[in-house]
């Protein structure tokens, strides 16, 4: 599952594959961008955005020095942006070298002059947009928990716009802050023990969860993932995935659940109604 340290490493690993080459072939297997060519254009860079990728380019120049035609706007450069979703990856290839994915969950294929490769498989989203347009496709994220953005007033101040909603949801939610997935949601409840379904009002240190969050994730960025960023167990988790084992804080069992938004119609909210697993130390983090 995506979160935003892997998101980070993708786009630092292709940054450093790509940045600066020009483009000899690109193959797009979506509908609506199947026919786009982006050969000659130069990648100016790769950057994360929450779990949000952008690779940045530069249309051809032509020896007057014009850029060529294409589909991009007065200022010449062209965004792709992905997100990851569920299953989704970037890979990066050696020239020559094979897939290391099936190629029909290939969505886009670069390859760069020199033979360099990334390839995007399973994306949950891609498209192709101006760069002056990134806003609208990514502008209303909340602060970056690893981006130059970060602002831990402003995360905190959108959390708590909504004071009644578990802070389980607010956390996940990217529009409050941006880069934050399952497992540090249920790990960085563990560890300030508070229980995911807790309404944010309730929770006694919600800028110590903020802080926190930016602390797992920094650590994390990059290196493979030790969820909890030298915290506890090596190569471990607190509570993702354990259920039934014993808390390594306190040898209670821990324990499963899901939790989503009410669904239309049950309750004062309209929002999310796809339910998120859920891992918690019921002694360590009892629900009040």
């Amino acid at each position: 599952m995506p979160e935003g340290d892997n998101v980070y490493q993708a786009a630092q690993k292709m940054h450093r594959a790509l940045a600066g080459k020009r483009l000899a072939a690109s193959d797009f297997r979506v509908p609506g961008f199947a026919t786009l060519d982006l050969a000659g254009w130069t990648v100016l860079e790769v950057v994360s955005r929450g779990k949000h990728l952008l690779h940045r380019l530069a249309p051809p120049v032509t020896e007057d020095g014009d850029t060529g035609p294409g589909p991009h706007d007065g200022a010449g450069r062209l965004s792709i942006h992905s997100h990851l979703s569920m299953e989704g990856s970037w890979q990066v290839y050696a020239p020559g070298q094979r897939w290391r994915k099936p190629g029909h969950t290939a969505r886009v294929a670069l390859t760069a002059e020199d033979g360099t490769g990334a390839v995007g498989f399973s994306l949950g989203l891609l498209e192709v947009i101006p760069t002056v347009e990134e806003n609208a496709a990514v502008g209303h994220l909340g602060p970056d928990l690893l981006g130059p953005d970060w602002d831990p007033a402003r995360a905190e101040a959108n959390l708590r716009a909504d004071p009644g909603r578990a802070v389980g949801l607010a956390l996940l939610d990217q529009r409050n802050l941006a880069g934050m997935g399952n497992i540090y949601r249920c790990e960085v409840c563990f560890l300030s023990r508070v229980h995911p379904a807790t309404p944010v009002e309730n929770v006694p240190d919600l800028a110590g969860i903020v802080a926190l969050a930016k602390r797992l994730l920094e650590a994390n960025k990059a290196r493979p993932r030790n969820t909890v960023g030298g915290f506890g167990p090596r190569n471990g988790t607190w509570v993702y995935g354990r259920t039934g084992q014993p808390c390594l804080r306190c040898r209670t069992r821990i324990e499963h659940g899901t939790l989503a938004e009410p669904t239309p119609g049950t309750g004062t909210r309209i929002g999310e109604t796809r339910e998120r697993d859920i891992w918690f130390c019921p002694s360590c983090q009892p629900l009040r």
